[in-house]
């Protein structure tokens, strides 16, 4: 079966840009093929605002997460694997989802599943 998260990213956009929020992406930095501004990476992360007003031409495929925008005054090209992105949510109030591993049960930084990944804590609601 082939990756939901494409799909995910993709309804995901659209359900925040329809209620009139700011979708942005987390991305892994560090995943091969990312083409991000390396000033605005922090530690292998990077946030991205692809909002229609702030991302131009903007393409979601099967594969990659495309789009230009300007950093700084300087246009430049921005390309993503789907694998690199980490989450999409809204800015004003976080709604969205997290991707913590990809289909494979590898962490995105990681697609081979070479090196064990530290587990991330998880959230337990608490009466």
């Amino acid at each position: 079966m082939t990756s939901s998260r494409p799909y995910l990213i993709r309804a995901i956009y659209e359900w925040i840009v329809d209620n009139t929020k700011t979708p942005y992406l987390l991305v892994d930095a560090a995943f091969s093929g990312v083409v991000v501004p390396d000033d605005y990476i922090e530690n292998d992360r990077i946030i991205l605002n692809i909002s229609p007003a702030a991302a131009h031409n903007i393409t979601m495929t099967d594969d990659d997460v495309s789009f230009s925008a300007r950093f700084n005054g300087q246009a430049m090209n921005v390309f993503i694997p789907v694998m690199a992105v980490m989450a999409i949510y809204a800015k004003e109030n976080g709604q969205g989802m997290m991707f913590a591993e990809d289909d494979n049960g590898n962490s995105p930084s990681d697609p081979e599943g070479g090196k064990q990944q530290p587990k991330r804590p998880e959230l337990k609601v608490v009466k």
